[in-house]
């Protein structure tokens, strides 16, 4: 059977509403996957998948059972999609048991514990992947064109924005202990993300500001924040990001001789957008979780890299903290040395 007709075995490892939601539905659509295992701590959780999915009983573990996968050949890969601060140990216990991961953004919480994840697929000969959908939306990618072939003329200040109303407070998403930060690393990376893919270039020095108006539910991570950043090439790039409302999906690159923007930038679908010249952005939909999912098993298909490997997941998190660092401290942060 060659490459193009396998299908790799995918344990979905969190059984929140993204997998719920997306990802599982998005393995029905996808070419080279099928759902074909659960990890979870939920049982109720876990039968509905089952009811609906048909993944076996041998299939099923929990958490702290990861390990016993390495007697299951069904399972070929491991996505993770629990808690931030939960990818490395999740990731470290697929990698032993010798499965490919690939891991929800941000990887993790800390440059240290990405390095972890990486140094631990690598020793067990499985590739790491980071999940960045929007490198699979036709609308990011032309944007990226335009970005690269300069239509308007080369970029000079990139904007971007992401926010959502991020509800009840007695959520995960609250708790610095599993989140590692706020609206920042939840959804500000998407911001961050399309600022890097859109200049191609890294980020030599970051400055931020936050606001907290709830300080209790707010307590321990960030609520609004907004920052500025300076790349090598002289593109200046101003983001913004906040768990107060759904209102902010946009990324505008200003040119010399023009511009051209996405308004929604970065929901799962339905992103358009619009360039100075009167031209629309606006292609068919995707579904970028089926799009991704087959990439990466693509990688492992045909023994090449992914696309978006564990690096590029850590490059992230490094400037995170960077930006996190210069919003505490009230300075600009660099990040060239």
């Amino acid at each position: 059977m060659s490459a193009a007709d396998r299908h790799l075995g995918v344990a979905l490892c969190g059984l929140g509403s993204l997998s719920e939601h997306q990802i599982a539905p998005a393995l029905l659509k996808t070419r080279h996957c099928r759902l074909a295992g659960l990890v979870s701590g939920a049982p109720a959780t876990v039968a509905r998948f089952q009811s609906r999915y048909g993944v076996p009983d041998r299939s099923v573990y929990r958490y702290d059972e990861m390990h016993r996968m390495a007697d299951n050949p069904d399972i070929d890969v491991v996505y993770v999609v629990t808690p931030n601060a939960l990818h490395a140990e999740h990731t470290i216990a697929a990698a032993r048991a010798g499965k490919h991961v690939f891991c929800e953004k941000p990887l993790e919480v800390s440059v240290e514990r990405c390095q972890a994840m990486i140094d631990a697929c690598r020793d067990a000969g499985r590739l790491l992947g980071t999940a960045y959908r929007c490198h699979y939306d036709p609308h990011h990618l032309e944007c990226i064109r335009l970005a690269r072939e300069r239509p308007f003329g080369a970029p000079l200040t990139v904007q971007a924005a992401f926010s959502i109303d991020v509800g009840r407070p007695d959520q995960w998403r609250l708790h610095h202990a599993l989140a590692g930060g706020g609206a920042l690393f939840d959804v500000g990376i998407y911001a961050l993300q399309a600022t890097r893919y859109l200049t191609g270039e890294e980020p030599v020095e970051v400055s931020a500001m936050e606001v907290k108006t709830d300080p209790v539910k707010y307590a321990e991570v960030d609520e609004t924040l907004v920052w500025t950043a300076r790349f090598p090439g002289g593109v200046l790039a101003h983001c913004a990001t906040s768990y107060r409302g759904a209102g902010m999906s946009r990324m505008r690159v200003e040119c010399e001789r023009g511009w051209f923007e996405l308004d929604p930038a970065f929901f799962y679908d339905g992103n358009r957008g619009r360039r100075s010249d009167g031209v629309a952005i606006a292609f068919p939909d995707i579904d970028p979780f089926a799009a991704e999912l087959d990439d990466f098993a693509l990688s492992i298909l045909e023994g090449r890299p992914a696309r978006l490997p564990g690096e590029e997941g850590l490059r992230d998190v490094r400037i995170l903290q960077a930006i996190a660092q210069s919003a505490r401290e009230g300075r600009p942060v660099r990040l060239d040395g």
